[in-house]
């Protein structure tokens, strides 16, 4: 179990229900009428949050989730400062804090992008591109991936020209990357050394890499990630603040993702 913003949700949500609705049955068992102005103050501010972290906690488990991207392992899909939404019912529906999936629905495609509980510290959240599917076998070589034996087609766009936080990749080679059906762009350093090798997919779990290539810990590195440590897929950015360009960068704002 992760104490994380979902348990202190949980927490708040019983326990502001408990004080307002043990106050309820109190009056009930005295045949006294509630009444506002006498009502004790710690009673008046469970009533008055309860609905509130209630409807957050639903919203926040079963619906979206917000999310700020903190680093440049997604660009150039995903910008540093850029703030996104997850939907959490696409892979199924969990309970809070358990995380115990309670009613089954899709199941993640090739080039979704998803938050996912990092394997080696399941209290830290990545988000990467699901590259690779249950069974499949994942190879990387020369900068290029190789699903079940077929090289993933890239086009070259040029340089790429960073903004902000990103500035740094300014130079690295632009690529559209094709996996299948989703079209999205990544990021290449050509002379730069990164670790190649060949992976299978196991049962339940799924291989995940970051669209900049050459600045992204994912599979690569720490092997696959299972199916119960999917938080959702991310679709949707909603703002990006990015202190280094401009502050809000407008143009970022209501982009969907692919």
């Amino acid at each position: 179990m992760d104490f994380d913003f979902s348990f202190f949700l949980v927490v708040a949500t019983f326990v502001t229900g408990i004080t307002w609705g043990g106050y309820l049955l109190y009056l009930k068992s005295i045949d006294m009428e509630f009444s506002e102005e006498n009502e004790p103050l710690l009673v008046e501010y469970a009533r008055s949050f309860f609905p509130v972290v209630l409807i957050v906690l639903l919203l926040r488990s079963f619906l979206a989730e917000p999310f700020r991207i903190p680093s440049g392992s997604m660009m150039p899909t995903l910008l540093i400062g850029d703030f996104i939404l997850v939907n959490k019912f696409t892979y199924g529906i969990r309970l809070p804090v358990l995380n115990n999936k309670i009613i089954a629905l899709n199941e993640p495609e090739r080039g979704d992008v998803v938050v996912f509980r990092y394997p080696k510290n399941p209290a830290v959240d990545y988000i990467k591109r699901v590259i690779g599917l249950p069974g499949d076998k994942v190879a990387y070589y020369n900068k290029k991936i190789y699903i079940n034996g077929q090289p993933i087609s890239q086009v070259s766009l040029g340089s790429y020209q960073g903004l902000g936080q990103g500035k740094n990749m300014t130079g690295a080679e632009h690529f559209v990357e094709n996996l299948e059906t989703v079209e999205h762009s990544i990021l290449i350093r050509q002379g730069q050394s990164s670790i190649e090798s060949v992976y299978i997919v196991p049962k339940g779990h799924y291989f995940v890499m970051g669209d900049n290539r050459d600045n992204s810990n994912d599979s690569r590195y720490w092997g696959t990630v299972p199916e119960a440590n999917l938080v959702g897929k991310a679709f949707f950015i909603w703002m990006n603040w990015d202190l280094q360009h401009k502050g809000i960068n407008i143009s970022r704002i209501g982009t969907l993702l692919k």
